[in-house]
Formats: C-alpha cells, structure tokens, sequence
C-alpha cells in the first residue's frame, strides 16, 4: 500500500514548499528560517532514531556520504529555492525552473549511475514538461521579463541542481543504511554548509510572530521530516529518474493549493497541463513487466 500512496503523498507534501517559502519570507530572512528549520530536523531525527533504534551506519565513508549529501539535497537545493523566492522570482517561474529537474536527471543519470530510460519513459518526461508548459504558459507570458531579477533565477537554478545531483549522489553511494540515521546526519551535513552562509551574507530577521512557529513547525514536520522520508524512500525504491519525474506534478498541486487556501484561479491551462504531466508521470514511473 506505501509503494503505491507515497508518491502521491510525496506531492501533495513536498508542493507546499513553494507556499512555505513564500509566506515564510514575509516573517523571517530565509537562510536563517533554513538554518533553524534544518537544527530542529535533527533534534526531530534524533529523538526518532533513538526512540525506534534505528543502527548506526557501519563506516565513517558512509556517514560522510549521507553528510555530503545532505548538502546538495537540502543545503543547496533549499537555499536557491527559498533565497531567490525571498529575493524576487515569482512563483510561476519558480515552478517552471523546478520542473528541470526531471530532465537535468534524466540526462545526467545514464553517466553518473548507470541509468537506462525506456523509450516509454523518455517519452513520458517529455510529456511531463510539455504539461508544464502548458500550465504555466499564459502566466509566463504576462509576466514582464525586464522585472524579474537575473540572479535569483540563476540562484534558483543552482538549487535545482543541487537537488538533481544530491538524489543521484544519494543513489550512488546509499544503497543501504537505515533511513532514519541518514536522514539526520544529512540535515546535519545541510546544517554544517548553511550556518556560515548565514552569518556572513545575510542580515538575519525572524519576528518570532505565531505565524512564524507554525509555518516552522509545518516546514520541520510535514516537509523535512514527512515529505523527505518519503524522497529517500522513493530513492531507495526506483530510479532517480523516476523519483525526479514527480516534480513535474508540483506546480499543478502548488496552483490547487493555491486555489483552495487564497482563491487563486485555477485556469483552464493549469488544469490542461496538469493532466498531461500526470501522463508524463505515470509512462516515467510505471514499472516494466519484463526486464530491460
């Protein structure tokens, strides 16, 4: 039952983020919110791992490997999501840059780790990113390019692959371990990175307003905790190609929530798109009958 809800529970999760981010910019600086998000993970983590004893990682390789990353999957990819919101970049275009990384996967992951897409699933990941296309087009369009800020979009788009290649690292040199374990020492490793990040390029502000601690408690449970248990779950299960291809469902959850919470509209393209990136979804990740 796990392997067939995760990744739909994994989506629905993972696509308020955008909707953290952005309303966490409003009360605090986002290196710092990051900063404070990821500590308490792994206080979160470890009250976990000592309360089910979850086992250590047999080597100091292998927990440096979960250390390192940590950095890409949390340090780098959070830090360019959340800084370059913070600084400008609209959501839409937010979106847009993080259904790159199925691709950016999907390029990199034959040479990194040994990956062979089926034709069924190149054609899906493109399927996937034309949903996005059509989902995001009229929002792009309207959008005056001259206002949004080159280098948050640059800034955005190193996250993206950061996370790209920390879900590649993760299935190269994680291919066993408790999850748990790993799970904290990668928030450690992201602490480690974005600590002095923090203190040296950033004017920090945190209004401790009651708006601030619940999307804190909402970013250290339902995301870094919920949402990234299942991420290494999927990782541990499948292909990072076909764990990446989630992404493409993101925007559209993100545009739903949106609807839902604040009466954004939901247009006919977003849906349109919506459901050709979940085409996409289902050819990437639907498991073959046969061997390859």
């Amino acid at each position: 039952m796990l392997v067939r809800l995760a990744p739909l529970i994994f989506v629905l999760l993972w696509s308020t983020g955008w909707i953290v981010a952005k309303f966490g910019a409003f009360h605090a600086s986002p290196l710092l919110f990051l900063v404070i998000r990821f500590s308490l993970a792994i206080v979160v983590f470890a009250g976990i791992c000592l309360a089910s004893g979850a086992k250590w990682l047999e080597s100091r390789r292998a927990v440096l490997h979960a250390a390192v990353s940590g950095v890409f999957l949390h340090g780098i990819y959070l830090t360019g999501v959340w800084w370059s919101i913070a600084h400008g970049v609209p959501a839409g275009i937010s979106g847009l840059i993080s259904a790159l990384q199925p691709l950016m996967t999907a390029v990199a992951a034959p040479f990194l780790v040994g990956e062979r897409l089926v034709g069924r699933q190149k054609i899906g990941l493109g399927l996937g990113f034309l949903g996005i296309l059509i989902a995001i087009a009229p929002k792009l369009a309207a959008t005056d390019a001259s206002a949004i800020p080159l280098i948050p979009v640059l800034v955005n788009v190193a996250g993206m692959a950061g996370v790209t290649y920390g879900s590649i690292y993760q299935k190269q040199h994680l291919h066993s371990g408790d999850l748990r374990t790993i799970a904290l020492l990668q928030y450690a490793g992201a602490v480690v990175f974005l600590a002095p990040l923090a203190f040296f390029f950033e004017t920090p502000h945190f209004d401790n307003s009651l708006a601030v601690w619940l999307t804190m408690a909402w970013s250290v449970l339902g995301l870094s905790a919920g949402a990234i248990a299942l991420l290494l779950y999927l990782l541990r299960r499948g292909q990072v190609s076909q764990a990446a291809s989630l992404n493409y469902l993101v925007p559209a959850a993100v545009a739903l929530q949106a609807w839902v919470l604040f009466g954004e509209a939901l247009t006919v393209p977003i849906v349109a798109g919506a459901a050709v990136a979940a085409v996409g979804v289902y050819l990437t990740t639907r498991r073959r009958e046969t061997a390859a």
